[in-house]
């Protein structure tokens, strides 16, 4: 099949032909007919978080099932799907409670015998699918686990979108930090993620959102999205206009930038009592500075990591889905255009200038 690989940790993809396993226990095989450009994966491309490669990267999928291992009970062929990098086991006591986001062995999703047996390989050599996805190529070889069914009249581009930056922008709002009708929130980062957090925001009623973006030109996208006010950090210091706009701080901020600066900012925008969630991925060795005098006790600000929106995908993949068919969520305006497999380089350059959402490929 062919695959966009990551061969050096430069940001850059080459189109090859790999080879792709047949499905054991509770692999599904899917037919790939979209996948999303998120910024993770970006992040993954350009920064060593310890991935061996040759690798294929992408875990924004939505495909067709094509074959299933003799263990699957939950799928069948022909099935329209989801994937996402959330990884469970569904037996750890988190898993049990319904937090499968943080399963403690995810590991569990993968092949006991992947070095001998991979799922990927090249010219016989290994190659790593990467979050057990891999949805930078025409198929991916996925644990049946990452997997959400979705309705058959759901566009493949826009469901592609629901496995990572829906789940997550929209889930931190919506399961992380419980936006409740009237609260005001904040939002640094007005990309793909940063736009479905002020969609989750809006589903759970909150009375003041106000986007924060470095580009002013993304204000009017962010009002479609649902946001009530507009920052351009750009400007001036952006935690003195949020506090302008709401006196006191707002009850929820979220970062979804990943930088200390941004972070930090998160921290300064919260009103007393009110919640800090950390949603973009930082450099493995980046940390932060937080007074604990001023900030935690004084201010009795909480601040939180967030992984993958608090997100059981089993349950939130088909509802989103549905909300999007309802015509209550906005997925549409998410996709900035749809590409071939060939043009993943550019699509990346692109995204790397702040001036697009998503990218799709729907093309291979």
């Amino acid at each position: 099949m062919k695959a966009a690989i990551l061969n050096n940790l430069d940001g850059t993809f080459q189109i090859e032909e790999i080879e792709i396993d047949e499905p054991r226990d509770h692999e599904v095989l899917v037919e790939v007919k979209a996948s999303g450009l998120c910024h993770s994966d970006l992040h993954f491309a350009e920064t060593d978080f310890g991935v061996p490669l040759p690798a294929v990267l992408g875990h924004e999928l939505a495909g067709v099932v094509i074959a299933v291992g003799p263990e699957v009970r939950e799928f069948a062929i022909g099935d329209h799907v989801v994937g996402s990098l959330i990884q469970f086991c569904g037996h750890c006591k988190a898993c049990q409670g319904g937090r499968t986001w943080q399963c403690t062995q995810p590991e569990q999703t993968l092949r006991t015998d992947e070095a001998e047996h991979p799922r990927l390989c090249s010219h016989g050599a290994p190659v790593t699918q990467v979050f057990g996805t891999g949805a930078f190529a025409e198929k991916a070889l996925v644990h049946e686990n990452q997997l959400a069914k979705v309705p058959r009249e759901l566009p493949f581009a826009q469901a592609s979108l629901l496995g990572c930056g829906t789940i997550t922008g929209a889930g931190a709002a919506i399961n992380t930090a419980s936006v409740r009708p009237g609260d005001t929130v904040a939002v640094i980062g007005i990309g793909g993620v940063g736009l479905n957090v002020i969609s989750g925001a809006k589903l759970a009623g909150a009375g003041r959102i106000v986007a924060v973006d470095m580009q002013s030109k993304k204000e009017e996208l962010a009002r479609k999205f649902g946001a009530t006010d507009f920052v351009d950090a750009s400007a001036g210091n952006s935690v003195e206009a949020v506090r302008e706009l709401i006196s006191g701080g707002v009850d929820h901020v979220f970062e979804v930038v990943g930088t200390k600066a941004t972070s930090q900012q998160a921290i300064q925008m919260a009103r007393k009592g009110g919640g800090a969630y950390l949603i973009g991925v930082h450099a493995p060795t980046e940390t932060i500075e937080v007074n604990v005098t001023v900030d935690l006790l004084t201010n009795q600000v909480d601040v939180r990591g967030v992984y993958m929106g608090s997100t059981n995908i089993k349950h939130d993949i088909p509802m989103y889905a549905e909300l999007y068919l309802q015509g209550k969520l906005n997925l549409d305006d998410l996709i900035s255009r749809e590409i071939a497999i060939d043009e993943i380089n550019d699509a990346y350059a692109e995204l790397k200038g702040g001036a697009i959402a998503r990218s799709v490929i729907t093309s291979f």
